[in-house]
């Protein structure tokens, strides 16, 4: 019988690649939502677009508050054979995803601070769990079938919930050095927590085996196996007792005599047919063998039987209720430098490059019963160093155009994936680090009433090993519209929406088991943004 085992595997499923890289958020601000294209901007939100552009604020403090109501589905599909079903759906929901910036600009200092949810937000909920989760119990009917025992039809129960975030808290000082240029130096503080909650619950089969007491109904799998080990351990030492019997009988020189022939070495006609039945019951051939080879053969069937019992044993551990209840958290430095450049009154160039950040989380683990999160185990969790560049360009007064790129060097860092159980670095599942491209504009109808609209493009790299139905990357198009209000001069109301279309990406699986099958990933996300933007 083929060995069944069952396992449980969680990792973060929360909100990732809205905007930004595979673990970076960019839609930091309600401004971004209406306009995805801000890395030459100079409004409060360049507190995280383009800090060396503080310069440009009015003398005074400026504020900036916002909030976004994100929702995401995912979408995963599985040719798996045998299963119950081929496609899961989950849902990801961040009705709070905050931000606030914060700035004191004076001639030509600035001092800056910004806090926002860098990464991650939110949680995933897959009420009805995962291909990973459902392939493995979607087997034992095969197995069991192949193995003796007619089984058609399982059933689980099971839910898994990940929820991660990285909250980064940013501060610096911009200056500018000539009326043309200025820089900005400055870090953010980021701190990770991650949380996995899941279960598989309440396996159960159908086994049809009438002459073992089996007649198709559903029941508790590892009761099943249980059961089964227990009889399979009682016909093994049955083999074994029948092989031990026939010592004495080849020790008083009878083993070369066939068994069809044993009452010529004291065996009685009875148990002539009682050994050459048993031997047939088990699978053998009797015909044409000797005591002896008769005896090695008991002696090998119980083994076997003995092998089989604990494998039952093993399955019936295997299919016991599982349950991980785990937390992750670290910490780490991340520095920033800026750079704006306005060589002329309507043009400007936006520069910043975030440093690559090593950061571990540790494993705070109440339950694990998959061996998956050792309490006290860290993993690698690092951000990657981020380049953006962007342009705003203003061919008259009420129009403005914008073009921003990102360049994330994922390849570099390590986000906690294996190869041959050690932590390895991107490189081995990325052909190409991830990039990100924004175009936008925005019109001002009346001093007051401003309307704008943009599109973002990311691109992925990762290669087809990256992929899975816990973790997956996809290259995504986004388009983002709204407005901003200004009640006064000083106090503005900005409102955006953002829906978000997600590639789909497939990769194909080969089984031991099952033979080749393959996973579909697609996605789909809304964001609505308001914000408010304060100076004094």
């Amino acid at each position: 019988m083929k060995k069944t085992v069952i396992t449980l595997s969680l990792l973060v499923m929360a909100i990732s690649a809205l905007a930004g890289g595979i673990v970076h958020n960019t839609n930091q601000s309600a401004s971004f939502i209406r306009m995805p294209a801000r890395d030459a901007v100079f409004g409060i939100d360049a507190v995280y677009y383009n800090p060396a552009g503080l310069v440009k604020l009015n003398n005074g403090f400026h504020i900036s508050l916002n909030n976004q109501y994100i929702t995401q589905t995912r979408n995963i599909k599985s040719t798996f054979p045998g299963m119950n079903r081929s496609e899961f759906e989950g849902g990801v929901t961040a009705p709070l995803f905050p931000s606030v910036y914060a700035a004191y600009k004076l001639n030509k200092f600035a001092i800056s601070f910004g806090f926002n949810p860098i990464g991650g937000g939110g949680s995933a909920l897959f009420e009805e769990g995962l291909p990973a989760f459902e392939m493995q119990p979607s087997m034992i009917p095969a197995a069991l079938t192949a193995g003796g025992v007619p089984t058609t039809a399982y059933s689980f129960d099971t839910e898994f919930e990940g929820q991660s975030i990285m909250y980064g808290f940013q501060g610096g000082i911009t200056y500018q050095i000539h009326d043309e240029i200025s820089l900005f130096a400055g870090a953010r503080y980021v701190t990770v927590s991650n949380a996995y909650n899941g279960y598989l619950r309440n396996i159960m089969i159908n086994p049809n085996r009438p002459d073992l007491g089996y007649n198709g109904a559903m029941m508790s799998a590892p009761l099943f196996f249980t059961e089964f080990a227990g009889y399979l351990q009682v016909v093994s030492n049955t083999l074994l007792g029948t092989g031990q019997n026939l010592q004495p009988i080849i020790d008083g020189g009878g083993g070369a005599v066939p068994l069809s022939q044993g009452t010529m070495a004291g065996l009685t006609p009875e148990q002539v047919a009682q050994l050459q039945g048993a031997i047939t019951q088990v699978g053998g051939d009797p015909s044409g063998m000797t005591i002896a080879q008769a005896q090695m053969f008991f002696f090998g069937a119980s083994q076997s039987f003995a092998n089989n019992s604990k494998q039952m044993e093993n399955n019936a551990a295997a299919t016991q209720d599982m349950e991980v209840d785990a937390t992750q958290s670290g910490s780490g430095i991340v520095p920033i430098i800026g750079v704006n450049l306005q060589f002329a009154e309507n043009f400007n160039i936006g520069i910043k490059y975030e440093f690559k950040t090593k950061i571990n989380v540790k494993n705070s683990t109440k339950i694990d019963d998959v061996g998956l999160y050792p309490d006290g185990l860290e993993v690698p969790s690092d951000l990657p160093a981020m380049l953006s560049v962007g342009m705003q360009y203003a061919p008259f007064k009420r129009l403005k155009l914008h073009a921003g790129v990102h360049h994330y060097f994922d390849r570099k860092v390590s986000y906690g994936k294996k190869i041959n159980d050690e932590f390895v670095t991107n490189a081995a599942f990325m052909e190409t680090d991830f990039m990100e491209a924004a175009f936008g504009l925005e019109f001002d109808i009346t001093e007051k009433f401003l309307i704008s609209a943009g599109y973002l493009r990311t691109q992925t790299g990762v290669k087809e090993n990256y992929q899975s139905d816990l973790s997956h990357s996809l290259s995504t198009n986004s388009l983002g519209g709204g407005l901003r209000f200004k009640f006064t001069p000083n106090i503005g109301l900005n409102l955006g929406v953002m829906n978000t279309w997600y590639i789909e990406d497939e990769r194909e699986f080969v089984s031991p088991f099952a033979g080749a099958y393959k996973e579909i990933y697609n996605r789909k996300a809304f964001v609505a943004a308001i914000g408010l933007d304060l100076s004094f």
